[in-house]
């Protein structure tokens, strides 16, 4: 079975879609991808990459197709917007150019924000007359109004457009919470839909690797830290970390970490100043390689949400992350993601954006019998491997590209 992947974003930039694409060249699928020039987070390219030019590479098995990109620049909404768009237009006219040779039985989209991006992916459907699975990882245009870069009801409605626009050109739907089927099903009347979650790398579940050089965290090493790991932005509502341990600043053993940045760290890092919190620490971003042992080494592990419908549907993949570590979670958001965290009796859930609520159920865990931490701690760690097993998933995912093949008229 040949696949093509459409995906912006890939390796060396850290996302889930390397690990799939690694599992499904070792089970044999010939995997090709179609991608940017990597410039994710810090918005400037990697070694060895520049914007312009196309670009062909093997990695990991599979070979790899980058097109032109403007780069995302460093907090900027314009620049942010030019790189979006500069890989629709690129990815549409390079694309079909680079791989007028190859041959595929099915196209994976890889579908993180924003959706237009598999734009590239739908012209390259029609060409080769193969069947689309588009992997939603997020809701568009709702995420846009929730996280405030859009306010616009007219541009809002034109990105619907677009949005159902792909959405009727595409064959299935693979969806990361269960929550998105109502929503993908509305825009894409007729179209099947099915229950896809994320997974995390095998390495989150077991022991820290040996050789692996942890960052120097004081606050990792003594009494009760309280880890929040990933992006640090709008949709965090990131304002509920700095809240709560204002609250908890007189419990000197209870420290709360951020390891990440993005959009509000800044702010974030001016409120620590500001308001003197000596228990809030932000010591940045370090390599992914890193973060499962960081993680292991919490007392708790923390995410949050903003309180807006759309992250109610949403599950954060930090809570698969969260669950494969083994620690207790701290989960301060609303609906699907807080519902999975109560069913895998992995920690404590309260509202989104509750500060006294999140203080109250960090004080909650701290007063517990370690023994009684440690088997939350246990319990997701069964629920990551029952429900979220990577090998098991790209089983899955293979099964989906066979029999969408199958239903194209080129059985595999």
């Amino acid at each position: 079975m040949r696949v093509l992947v459409v995906s912006q974003y890939f390796w060396p930039e850290g996302f889930r879609i390397n690990d799939v694409v690694l599992t499904l060249v070792e089970k044999g699928v010939e995997v090709d991808v179609l991608t940017g020039k990597p410039n994710y987070p810090e918005g400037t390219f990697f070694k060895g990459y520049r914007g312009w030019g196309t670009q062909v590479e093997a990695w990991g098995g599979a070979t790899v197709f980058r097109v032109p990109l403007y780069p995302r620049g460093s907090r900027s909404a314009w620049r942010l917007a030019v790189n979006y768009l500069s890989f629709v237009m690129t990815g549409t006219i390079y694309g079909p150019w680079l791989l007028r040779k190859r041959q595929y039985d099915v196209i994976f989209v890889y579908g993180l924000s924003p959706i237009l991006l598999a734009i590239p992916a739908v012209v390259l459907s029609w060409i080769k007359r193969r069947r689309l699975i588009v992997w939603v990882q997020d809701l568009w245009p709702d995420s846009l109004a929730a996280t405030g870069y859009v306010r616009s009801p007219r541009v809002l409605s034109a990105v619907k457009w677009v949005v159902r626009w792909i959405y009727k050109h595409t064959d299935l739907f693979l969806v990361q919470s269960r929550a998105f089927h109502a929503p993908v099903a509305e825009l894409a009347p007729g179209k099947p839909v099915m229950y896809f979650p994320n997974s995390v790398d095998a390495a989150f579940c077991e022991p820290p690797a040996a050789g692996i050089d942890l960052p120097m965290v004081p606050a990792m090493n003594e009494g009760f830290p309280v880890v929040f790991a990933g992006n640090v932005g709008a949709g965090q509502a990131v304002e509920v970390l700095v809240n709560a341990a204002e609250l908890l600043k007189s419990y000197p053993d209870i420290q709360v970490v951020v390891f990440g940045q993005g959009s509000r760290w800044d702010w974030m890092r001016e409120q620590v100043q500001a308001r003197g919190l000596t228990n809030l620490h932000m010591p940045g971003r370090f390599p992914v390689s890193t973060m499962p042992a960081l993680m292991q080494k919490a007392s708790a592990l923390l995410v949050t949400l903003a309180d807006e419908p759309i992250f109610a549907a949403t599950v954060p993949s930090k809570v698969q992350a969260y669950m494969a570590a083994g620690r207790p979670i701290l989960a301060c958001l609303n609906g699907e993601g807080a519902r999975l965290v109560e069913e895998a009796g992995a920690g404590l859930a309260v509202p989104a954006e509750d500060a006294r609520g999140l203080a109250d159920a960090v004080l909650q865990l701290y007063r517990m019998r370690p023994e009684e931490r440690a088997e939350m701690g246990a319990s997701g760690r069964r629920y990551f491997k029952e429900h979220f097993d990577h090998e098991k998933l790209v089983e899955q995912l293979i099964v989906h590209f066979s029999t969408q093949s199958a239903e194209s008229g080129n059985p595999v």
